[in-house]
Protein backbone atom coordinates (compact mmCIF):
# COMPACT_ATOMS: atom_id res chain seq x y z
CA UNK A 1 0.00 0.00 0.00
CA UNK A 2 1.30 3.43 -0.83
CA UNK A 3 2.47 5.43 2.08
CA UNK A 4 3.35 8.41 -0.11
CA UNK A 5 0.80 11.13 -1.14
CA UNK A 6 1.57 15.00 -1.85
CA UNK A 7 -0.73 15.92 1.42
CA UNK A 8 -1.61 13.74 4.68
CA UNK A 9 -5.09 15.01 6.07
CA UNK A 10 -4.88 13.21 9.86
CA UNK A 11 -8.30 13.03 10.86
CA UNK A 12 -11.37 12.76 9.08
CA UNK A 13 -14.00 15.02 10.70
CA UNK A 14 -15.36 17.80 8.96
CA UNK A 15 -12.47 19.84 9.22
CA UNK A 16 -10.37 17.13 7.97
CA UNK A 17 -12.28 16.89 4.84
CA UNK A 18 -12.66 20.28 3.87
CA UNK A 19 -8.99 20.44 3.96
CA UNK A 20 -9.13 16.96 1.56
CA UNK A 21 -11.29 18.43 -1.11
CA UNK A 22 -9.32 21.97 -0.77
CA UNK A 23 -6.27 20.09 -1.62
CA UNK A 24 -7.38 18.09 -4.03
CA UNK A 25 -9.17 20.67 -5.74
CA UNK A 26 -5.63 22.09 -6.25
CA UNK A 27 -5.01 18.88 -8.01
CA UNK A 28 -2.61 17.14 -4.95
CA UNK A 29 -3.03 13.42 -4.22
CA UNK A 30 -4.31 13.44 -0.62
CA UNK A 31 -4.28 10.85 1.91
CA UNK A 32 -6.51 11.00 5.08
CA UNK A 33 -5.69 9.48 8.15
CA UNK A 34 -8.27 7.96 10.69
CA UNK A 35 -7.38 7.04 13.91
CA UNK A 36 -10.32 4.44 14.13
CA UNK A 37 -11.48 1.82 12.21
CA UNK A 38 -13.93 2.47 9.62
CA UNK A 39 -17.35 2.96 11.03
CA UNK A 40 -15.36 5.90 13.46
CA UNK A 41 -14.62 8.02 10.47
CA UNK A 42 -16.37 11.05 10.51
CA UNK A 43 -14.84 11.78 14.40
CA UNK A 44 -16.74 14.42 16.14
CA UNK A 45 -18.56 15.40 13.05
CA UNK A 46 -20.59 12.49 12.96
CA UNK A 47 -22.13 12.91 16.33
CA UNK A 48 -23.09 16.64 15.42
CA UNK A 49 -26.46 17.65 14.94
CA UNK A 50 -25.06 19.65 11.70
CA UNK A 51 -26.32 22.98 12.76
CA UNK A 52 -23.65 25.69 11.10
CA UNK A 53 -23.57 29.37 12.64
CA UNK A 54 -23.28 31.73 9.20
CA UNK A 55 -24.00 34.90 8.31
CA UNK A 56 -26.84 36.29 5.18
CA UNK A 57 -28.97 38.85 4.79
CA UNK A 58 -32.24 37.17 5.16
CA UNK A 59 -34.71 34.22 3.93
CA UNK A 60 -33.44 34.45 0.07
CA UNK A 61 -29.84 34.53 0.72
CA UNK A 62 -30.26 31.28 2.86
CA UNK A 63 -33.22 29.45 0.36
CA UNK A 64 -30.19 29.42 -2.20
CA UNK A 65 -28.38 26.98 -0.50
CA UNK A 66 -31.27 24.43 1.45
CA UNK A 67 -33.72 22.04 0.07
CA UNK A 68 -37.17 23.51 -0.39
CA UNK A 69 -39.53 23.01 2.07
CA UNK A 70 -43.24 24.31 2.28
CA UNK A 71 -42.94 26.34 5.38
CA UNK A 72 -40.26 28.62 3.79
CA UNK A 73 -43.23 31.14 2.92
CA UNK A 74 -44.67 31.49 6.48
CA UNK A 75 -41.04 31.96 8.18
CA UNK A 76 -39.54 35.03 9.22
CA UNK A 77 -35.14 35.58 9.41
CA UNK A 78 -33.60 38.24 10.94
CA UNK A 79 -30.64 39.36 9.08
CA UNK A 80 -27.25 38.01 10.76
CA UNK A 81 -24.15 39.71 8.94
CA UNK A 82 -20.28 39.59 10.11
CA UNK A 83 -20.43 42.49 13.02
CA UNK A 84 -23.10 40.11 14.33
CA UNK A 85 -21.01 36.97 14.44
CA UNK A 86 -18.21 38.58 15.53
CA UNK A 87 -19.75 40.29 18.36
CA UNK A 88 -21.29 37.25 19.82
CA UNK A 89 -18.13 35.72 19.47
CA UNK A 90 -16.34 38.18 21.86
CA UNK A 91 -18.99 38.47 24.08
CA UNK A 92 -19.29 34.66 24.87
CA UNK A 93 -15.61 34.34 25.06
CA UNK A 94 -15.52 37.67 27.31
CA UNK A 95 -13.16 39.45 24.60
CA UNK A 96 -10.82 37.14 24.39
CA UNK A 97 -11.05 35.65 20.69
CA UNK A 98 -8.51 36.00 18.57
CA UNK A 99 -9.25 38.80 16.66
CA UNK A 100 -7.30 37.33 13.41
CA UNK A 101 -9.07 34.14 13.53
CA UNK A 102 -11.94 35.24 14.54
CA UNK A 103 -12.20 38.14 11.77
CA UNK A 104 -10.97 35.52 8.96
CA UNK A 105 -13.91 32.99 10.06
CA UNK A 106 -17.12 35.60 10.12
CA UNK A 107 -15.81 36.85 7.04
CA UNK A 108 -15.28 33.94 5.49
CA UNK A 109 -18.05 31.36 6.49
CA UNK A 110 -20.92 32.61 4.14
CA UNK A 111 -18.47 31.67 0.62
CA UNK A 112 -17.36 29.02 2.42
CA UNK A 113 -20.76 27.42 2.65
CA UNK A 114 -21.29 27.78 -0.88
CA UNK A 115 -18.67 26.03 -2.13
CA UNK A 116 -19.73 23.03 -0.09
CA UNK A 117 -23.05 23.28 -1.39
CA UNK A 118 -21.28 23.60 -4.74
CA UNK A 119 -19.25 20.31 -3.83
CA UNK A 120 -22.15 18.93 -2.95
CA UNK A 121 -23.09 19.54 0.98
CA UNK A 122 -26.94 19.58 1.39
CA UNK A 123 -28.73 22.00 3.53
CA UNK A 124 -31.71 22.73 5.39
CA UNK A 125 -33.50 25.29 7.87
CA UNK A 126 -33.55 23.35 10.95
CA UNK A 127 -37.39 24.15 12.54
CA UNK A 128 -37.38 21.69 15.12
CA UNK A 129 -34.86 23.20 16.56
CA UNK A 130 -34.00 26.52 16.10
CA UNK A 131 -37.92 28.24 15.10
CA UNK A 132 -40.92 28.74 17.41
CA UNK A 133 -43.99 28.93 15.75
CA UNK A 134 -45.99 32.17 16.28
CA UNK A 135 -49.40 33.19 15.26
CA UNK A 136 -48.83 31.16 12.26
CA UNK A 137 -45.43 31.76 11.13
CA UNK A 138 -41.83 30.46 12.12
CA UNK A 139 -39.33 32.62 14.02
CA UNK A 140 -35.84 31.51 14.01
CA UNK A 141 -34.07 32.59 17.19
CA UNK A 142 -30.24 32.94 17.86
CA UNK A 143 -29.03 33.23 14.95
CA UNK A 144 -28.91 29.39 13.95
CA UNK A 145 -30.88 28.67 11.29
CA UNK A 146 -29.16 26.32 8.99
CA UNK A 147 -28.54 22.95 9.09
CA UNK A 148 -26.86 20.10 7.25
CA UNK A 149 -29.25 17.36 5.69
CA UNK A 150 -29.33 14.35 8.17
CA UNK A 151 -27.18 16.07 10.79
CA UNK A 152 -23.37 14.93 11.33
CA UNK A 153 -24.42 11.53 9.72
CA UNK A 154 -25.35 12.97 6.60
CA UNK A 155 -22.77 15.56 6.40
CA UNK A 156 -20.20 12.65 6.71
CA UNK A 157 -21.68 10.64 4.16
CA UNK A 158 -21.86 13.60 1.58
CA UNK A 159 -17.92 14.18 2.47
CA UNK A 160 -17.06 10.45 2.20
CA UNK A 161 -18.90 10.58 -1.27
CA UNK A 162 -17.13 13.71 -2.49
CA UNK A 163 -13.61 12.62 -1.50
CA UNK A 164 -13.96 9.69 -3.35
CA UNK A 165 -15.22 11.48 -6.02
CA UNK A 166 -11.87 13.40 -5.84
CA UNK A 167 -9.81 10.27 -5.46
CA UNK A 168 -8.88 10.84 -1.93
CA UNK A 169 -7.80 8.02 -0.08
CA UNK A 170 -8.13 6.90 3.25
CA UNK A 171 -6.48 4.82 5.31
CA UNK A 172 -8.28 3.33 8.68
CA UNK A 173 -6.89 2.51 12.40
CA UNK A 174 -3.70 4.77 11.82
CA UNK A 175 -3.39 6.33 15.16
CA UNK A 176 -0.48 9.10 13.86
CA UNK A 177 1.92 9.98 17.15
CA UNK A 178 4.30 11.75 15.67
CA UNK A 179 5.45 14.04 12.98
CA UNK A 180 8.16 13.33 10.55
CA UNK A 181 10.89 16.72 10.29
CA UNK A 182 13.63 16.98 7.18
CA UNK A 183 17.07 18.45 8.56
CA UNK A 184 15.59 21.46 7.71
CA UNK A 185 13.05 21.72 10.22
CA UNK A 186 10.08 20.90 7.63
CA UNK A 187 7.22 18.43 8.35
CA UNK A 188 7.81 15.88 5.80
CA UNK A 189 5.10 13.01 7.01
CA UNK A 190 3.80 11.39 10.32
CA UNK A 191 4.71 8.38 11.93
CA UNK A 192 1.90 6.01 13.51
CA UNK A 193 3.77 3.10 15.52
CA UNK A 194 5.98 1.16 13.20
CA UNK A 195 4.90 3.07 10.00
CA UNK A 196 5.09 6.37 8.43
CA UNK A 197 3.70 8.16 5.69
CA UNK A 198 5.39 10.65 3.45
CA UNK A 199 3.91 13.91 2.22
CA UNK A 200 5.27 17.89 1.06
CA UNK A 201 2.50 18.86 3.50
CA UNK A 202 0.47 17.48 6.40
CA UNK A 203 -2.50 19.06 7.78
CA UNK A 204 -3.39 18.09 11.65
CA UNK A 205 -7.54 17.98 11.77
CA UNK A 206 -7.66 15.50 14.46
CA UNK A 207 -9.38 17.11 17.58
CA UNK A 208 -8.88 17.82 20.85
CA UNK A 209 -8.18 15.41 24.12
CA UNK A 210 -11.86 15.44 24.79
CA UNK A 211 -11.72 11.44 24.99
CA UNK A 212 -8.50 11.26 27.57
CA UNK A 213 -9.65 10.67 31.16
CA UNK A 214 -6.18 11.70 32.36
CA UNK A 215 -5.33 14.47 29.96
CA UNK A 216 -9.12 16.23 31.02
CA UNK A 217 -8.15 15.73 34.50
CA UNK A 218 -3.97 17.51 34.32
CA UNK A 219 -5.83 20.09 32.16
CA UNK A 220 -9.87 20.96 32.72
CA UNK A 221 -9.16 19.98 36.33
CA UNK A 222 -11.01 18.06 39.09
CA UNK A 223 -13.67 15.58 38.26
CA UNK A 224 -13.08 16.23 34.40
CA UNK A 225 -12.41 12.24 34.10
CA UNK A 226 -16.06 11.41 35.30
CA UNK A 227 -17.73 13.46 32.38
CA UNK A 228 -19.35 11.73 29.99
CA UNK A 229 -17.76 11.74 26.24
CA UNK A 230 -20.72 13.01 23.58
CA UNK A 231 -19.00 12.05 20.20
CA UNK A 232 -15.80 9.91 19.27
CA UNK A 233 -13.75 7.91 21.77
CA UNK A 234 -10.91 8.46 19.68
CA UNK A 235 -10.07 12.22 20.34
CA UNK A 236 -7.29 11.32 22.81
CA UNK A 237 -5.20 14.36 21.84
CA UNK A 238 -2.15 12.11 20.56
CA UNK A 239 -1.97 14.03 17.51
CA UNK A 240 -2.21 17.20 19.17
CA UNK A 241 0.52 15.89 21.75
CA UNK A 242 3.02 15.49 18.95
CA UNK A 243 1.95 18.54 17.24
CA UNK A 244 3.61 20.17 20.69
CA UNK A 245 6.61 18.17 20.56
CA UNK A 246 7.45 19.46 17.21
CA UNK A 247 7.47 22.52 18.47
CA UNK A 248 4.17 24.12 17.23
CA UNK A 249 2.97 26.98 19.97
CA UNK A 250 0.15 25.98 22.18
CA UNK A 251 -2.96 28.00 22.11
CA UNK A 252 -6.28 28.86 24.10
CA UNK A 253 -8.42 27.54 26.42
CA UNK A 254 -6.49 24.87 27.71
CA UNK A 255 -8.85 24.80 31.08
CA UNK A 256 -12.10 25.24 28.64
CA UNK A 257 -14.10 23.05 26.71
CA UNK A 258 -17.63 22.63 25.43
CA UNK A 259 -19.85 20.17 27.63
CA UNK A 260 -23.57 20.46 27.96
CA UNK A 261 -26.65 18.81 29.75
CA UNK A 262 -26.66 14.84 28.59
CA UNK A 263 -28.70 12.62 29.58
CA UNK A 264 -27.62 10.79 32.46
CA UNK A 265 -27.92 7.32 31.14
CA UNK A 266 -26.10 8.05 28.01
CA UNK A 267 -23.39 5.80 27.34
CA UNK A 268 -19.86 6.71 28.77
CA UNK A 269 -18.94 7.75 24.96
CA UNK A 270 -20.79 8.67 22.01
CA UNK A 271 -23.43 6.62 20.98
CA UNK A 272 -23.00 5.92 17.05
CA UNK A 273 -26.86 5.08 16.69
CA UNK A 274 -28.71 7.99 18.69
CA UNK A 275 -25.51 10.31 18.12
CA UNK A 276 -26.58 13.93 19.51
CA UNK A 277 -30.23 12.89 20.46
CA UNK A 278 -29.00 11.91 24.41
CA UNK A 279 -28.40 16.24 24.93
CA UNK A 280 -31.22 18.02 26.38
CA UNK A 281 -31.64 21.31 25.39
CA UNK A 282 -34.90 22.63 26.54
CA UNK A 283 -33.84 23.76 30.24
CA UNK A 284 -34.67 27.42 29.33
CA UNK A 285 -38.43 26.36 29.25
CA UNK A 286 -36.83 24.88 32.74
CA UNK A 287 -35.77 25.21 36.53
CA UNK A 288 -32.50 23.06 36.67
CA UNK A 289 -31.98 21.35 40.17
CA UNK A 290 -29.27 19.16 41.63
CA UNK A 291 -29.76 15.82 43.95
CA UNK A 292 -30.53 18.46 46.89
CA UNK A 293 -33.69 19.77 45.11
CA UNK A 294 -31.37 23.26 44.95
CA UNK A 295 -31.16 25.27 41.46
CA UNK A 296 -27.74 26.34 40.62
CA UNK A 297 -27.65 28.36 37.26
CA UNK A 298 -29.70 30.93 35.76
CA UNK A 299 -31.50 28.94 33.39
CA UNK A 300 -32.94 31.85 31.08
CA UNK A 301 -29.66 33.88 31.17
CA UNK A 302 -29.46 33.85 27.50
CA UNK A 303 -31.23 32.27 24.46
CA UNK A 304 -30.04 28.35 24.77
CA UNK A 305 -27.49 28.50 21.65
CA UNK A 306 -24.85 30.89 24.08
CA UNK A 307 -25.68 28.87 27.16
CA UNK A 308 -25.46 25.46 26.58
CA UNK A 309 -21.62 25.08 26.16
CA UNK A 310 -20.68 26.10 29.62
CA UNK A 311 -23.63 24.64 31.46
CA UNK A 312 -22.47 21.16 31.78
CA UNK A 313 -19.38 22.54 33.46
CA UNK A 314 -21.89 23.87 36.24
CA UNK A 315 -23.44 20.08 36.35
CA UNK A 316 -20.44 18.57 37.05
CA UNK A 317 -19.88 20.77 40.27
CA UNK A 318 -23.13 19.97 41.47
CA UNK A 319 -23.39 16.54 43.87
CA UNK A 320 -22.68 13.72 41.84
CA UNK A 321 -22.73 15.35 38.78
CA UNK A 322 -25.71 15.25 38.13
CA UNK A 323 -28.97 17.53 37.60
CA UNK A 324 -32.81 17.56 36.83
CA UNK A 325 -34.47 19.59 34.30
CA UNK A 326 -38.37 20.37 35.29
CA UNK A 327 -41.26 20.95 33.53
CA UNK A 328 -44.96 20.60 33.89
CA UNK A 329 -48.38 20.36 31.66
CA UNK A 330 -47.60 24.54 30.31
CA UNK A 331 -44.09 23.77 29.04
CA UNK A 332 -43.82 19.67 28.16
CA UNK A 333 -45.65 20.18 24.80
CA UNK A 334 -42.37 22.86 23.76
CA UNK A 335 -39.64 19.78 24.28
CA UNK A 336 -37.77 18.81 21.43
CA UNK A 337 -39.19 15.60 20.72
CA UNK A 338 -35.78 13.96 19.43
CA UNK A 339 -34.27 14.69 22.16
CA UNK A 340 -37.10 14.19 25.42
CA UNK A 341 -38.05 10.94 24.08
CA UNK A 342 -34.79 9.48 22.83
CA UNK A 343 -35.03 5.53 23.74
CA UNK A 344 -33.80 5.28 27.75
CA UNK A 345 -33.91 8.96 28.29
CA UNK A 346 -33.84 9.62 31.71
CA UNK A 347 -37.37 10.70 32.76
CA UNK A 348 -39.38 10.61 35.62
CA UNK A 349 -43.72 12.16 35.98
CA UNK A 350 -45.62 12.65 38.78
CA UNK A 351 -48.86 14.56 40.14
CA UNK A 352 -47.21 16.16 42.83
CA UNK A 353 -43.40 17.97 43.57
CA UNK A 354 -43.02 15.82 46.45
CA UNK A 355 -43.95 12.21 44.38
CA UNK A 356 -41.44 13.30 41.44
CA UNK A 357 -38.86 14.16 43.79
CA UNK A 358 -39.31 10.57 45.35
CA UNK A 359 -39.31 9.21 41.76
CA UNK A 360 -36.12 11.08 40.78
CA UNK A 361 -34.25 10.18 43.75
CA UNK A 362 -34.21 14.46 44.60
CA UNK A 363 -34.03 15.70 48.47
CA UNK A 364 -38.13 16.12 49.07
CA UNK A 365 -37.72 18.94 51.36
CA UNK A 366 -35.25 20.51 49.38
CA UNK A 367 -37.49 20.68 45.97
CA UNK A 368 -40.54 21.26 47.51
CA UNK A 369 -39.30 24.73 48.55
CA UNK A 370 -37.09 25.38 45.86
CA UNK A 371 -40.37 25.21 43.71
CA UNK A 372 -42.43 26.84 46.61
CA UNK A 373 -39.72 29.67 46.34
CA UNK A 374 -39.74 29.95 42.47
CA UNK A 375 -43.50 30.16 42.11
CA UNK A 376 -44.06 33.27 44.37
CA UNK A 377 -40.93 34.95 42.95
CA UNK A 378 -42.65 34.36 38.82
CA UNK A 379 -44.02 37.35 37.73
CA UNK A 380 -47.31 38.15 35.34
CA UNK A 381 -45.96 39.09 31.74
CA UNK A 382 -46.08 37.64 28.12
CA UNK A 383 -44.68 34.21 27.78
CA UNK A 384 -42.53 34.11 24.26
CA UNK A 385 -39.74 31.43 23.95
CA UNK A 386 -38.62 32.10 20.26
CA UNK A 387 -37.23 35.84 21.88
CA UNK A 388 -35.57 36.78 25.34
CA UNK A 389 -39.17 37.88 26.92
CA UNK A 390 -38.42 39.60 30.24
CA UNK A 391 -40.60 37.29 31.67
CA UNK A 392 -38.44 37.29 34.93
CA UNK A 393 -38.12 36.01 38.46
CA UNK A 394 -38.22 39.01 41.15
CA UNK A 395 -35.78 38.52 44.24
CA UNK A 396 -34.63 35.02 43.33
CA UNK A 397 -31.00 33.86 43.61
CA UNK A 398 -29.86 32.87 41.14
CA UNK A 399 -32.95 34.41 39.01
CA UNK A 400 -34.42 33.18 36.00
CA UNK A 401 -34.23 35.84 33.87
CA UNK A 402 -36.34 35.15 30.93
CA UNK A 403 -39.44 32.19 30.48
CA UNK A 404 -39.74 32.08 34.10
CA UNK A 405 -43.55 30.35 34.03
CA UNK A 406 -44.61 28.92 37.43
CA UNK A 407 -44.36 25.35 37.56
CA UNK A 408 -47.37 24.70 39.28
CA UNK A 409 -49.29 22.63 36.37
CA UNK A 410 -48.91 18.74 36.69
CA UNK A 411 -48.21 15.86 35.52
CA UNK A 412 -44.72 17.03 36.64
CA UNK A 413 -42.02 15.97 34.71
CA UNK A 414 -38.14 15.79 35.49
CA UNK A 415 -35.41 14.61 33.42
CA UNK A 416 -32.02 13.49 34.66
CA UNK A 417 -28.81 15.19 33.18
CA UNK A 418 -24.80 14.79 33.51
CA UNK A 419 -22.26 16.46 32.13
CA UNK A 420 -21.37 15.81 28.12
CA UNK A 421 -18.34 17.08 27.31
CA UNK A 422 -18.22 17.95 23.58
CA UNK A 423 -14.49 19.39 22.78
CA UNK A 424 -11.77 21.42 24.22
CA UNK A 425 -10.85 24.98 23.80
CA UNK A 426 -6.55 24.06 23.88
CA UNK A 427 -5.12 23.63 20.80
CA UNK A 428 -2.56 24.92 18.45
CA UNK A 429 -1.64 28.47 17.37
CA UNK A 430 -2.35 28.91 13.69
CA UNK A 431 -2.04 32.05 11.36
CA UNK A 432 -5.52 33.10 9.43
CA UNK A 433 -4.13 30.66 6.63
CA UNK A 434 -3.93 27.73 8.58
CA UNK A 435 -0.37 27.27 8.99
CA UNK A 436 0.88 25.92 12.14
CA UNK A 437 2.86 28.68 13.99
CA UNK A 438 6.53 27.94 16.39
CA UNK A 439 6.97 29.65 19.43
CA UNK A 440 8.56 32.28 18.16
CA UNK A 441 5.17 32.69 15.87
CA UNK A 442 7.12 31.45 12.76
CA UNK A 443 5.32 29.03 10.75
CA UNK A 444 6.75 25.78 10.83
CA UNK A 445 6.94 25.01 7.13
CA UNK A 446 4.90 22.38 5.68
CA UNK A 447 2.46 21.95 9.01
CA UNK A 448 -1.26 23.12 8.79
CA UNK A 449 -4.35 22.44 11.51
CA UNK A 450 -7.84 22.91 11.67
CA UNK A 451 -10.65 22.30 13.53
CA UNK A 452 -10.90 21.40 17.16
CA UNK A 453 -7.23 21.20 17.56
CA UNK A 454 -6.95 24.89 17.06
CA UNK A 455 -6.75 27.01 19.82
CA UNK A 456 -7.71 30.60 20.09
CA UNK A 457 -11.23 31.12 18.96
CA UNK A 458 -13.03 30.05 22.42
CA UNK A 459 -12.75 30.81 25.56
CA UNK A 460 -15.20 29.65 28.79
CA UNK A 461 -18.17 29.73 25.98
CA UNK A 462 -18.93 28.83 23.01
CA UNK A 463 -21.80 30.29 20.52
CA UNK A 464 -24.00 27.64 18.95
CA UNK A 465 -22.89 26.03 15.57
CA UNK A 466 -19.33 27.97 15.38
CA UNK A 467 -17.83 24.45 15.78
CA UNK A 468 -18.68 23.73 12.51
CA UNK A 469 -18.33 26.98 11.16
CA UNK A 470 -14.81 27.45 12.26
CA UNK A 471 -13.87 23.99 10.70
CA UNK A 472 -15.47 24.32 7.59
CA UNK A 473 -13.17 27.60 7.04
CA UNK A 474 -10.11 27.04 8.35
CA UNK A 475 -10.24 23.40 6.89
CA UNK A 476 -10.35 24.61 3.70
CA UNK A 477 -8.06 27.24 4.10
CA UNK A 478 -5.36 24.70 5.54
CA UNK A 479 -6.59 22.42 2.75
CA UNK A 480 -5.89 25.02 -0.18
CA UNK A 481 -2.26 26.62 1.59
CA UNK A 482 -1.42 22.85 1.63
CA UNK A 483 -2.25 21.80 -1.81
CA UNK A 484 -0.58 25.17 -3.27
CA UNK A 485 2.94 24.22 -1.42
CA UNK A 486 2.18 20.43 -2.42
CA UNK A 487 2.21 21.92 -6.06
CA UNK A 488 5.21 24.14 -5.90
CA UNK A 489 7.73 21.58 -4.22
CA UNK A 490 6.38 18.25 -7.03
CA UNK A 491 9.35 17.52 -8.88
CA UNK A 492 9.01 19.28 -12.32
CA UNK A 493 8.06 16.82 -15.18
Amino acid sequence: MDNKADVIVVGTGNAGFCAAHAAAQYGARVLMLEKGPAEAIGGNTYFTAGAIRTTYQGLDELTELVVDDERHARTDIAPYTADDFGSDMDRVTLGRCDPSLTRAMVHDIANALTWMHDLGIRFRLQYERQAYEVDGRYRFWGGLPLAVVDGGKGLVARHRLIAEREGVTIRCSTPVDRLLRDADGRVVGVGAGEQEFHAEAVVLAAGGFQANRLLRAQYLGPNWDLAKVRGTPYNTGAALLAALDAGAQPAGHWSGCHAVAWDANAPETGDFELTNRHTKQSYPLSIVVNTEGRRFLDEGAELRNYTYAKYGAQILLQPGARAFQLFDAKTAPLLREAEYQVPGVTRFEANSIAELAELAGIDVSGLTATVENYNAATRPGHFDPSVKDGLSTAGLRPPKSNWALPLDEPPYLAYGVTCGITFTFGGVRIDDSGRVLDHESEAIPGLFAAGEMVGGLFYHNYPGGSGLSAGTVFGRKAGTEAGRLASALAPAT
